[in-house]
């Protein structure tokens, strides 16, 4: 299992289209990934399940991934998130 913490860069946090976004970059991966941000873990392949996050710009995260592909789901998942758009 591979864990990092990243900070949402994205200017507009994670409302609906950057979190559908964010969905698709961890659908690409056969890992489980999960978003964990306080109390709250969630799978990242969910977009009602990452909706529930609430998650704006300059918060902190971690994602973990297991699986084959760990490590390159969160290179991507970190290089979305770090995207300051």
């Amino acid at each position: 299992m591979t864990k990092k913490e990243i900070t949402i860069r994205l200017s507009s946090g994670l409302e609906a289209r950057p979190v559908a976004m964010l969905v698709q970059v961890a659908s690409q991966f056969e890992s489980e990934i999960h978003v964990i941000s306080g109390e709250r873990n969630v799978n990242a392949k969910s977009i009602m399940g990452m909706m529930t996050l609430g998650l704006s710009a300059g918060e902190k995260i971690v994602v973990t991934a297991n699986g084959v592909d760990e490590e390159d789901a969160i290179q991507n998942i970190e290089k979305y998130l770090s995207a300051a758009k």
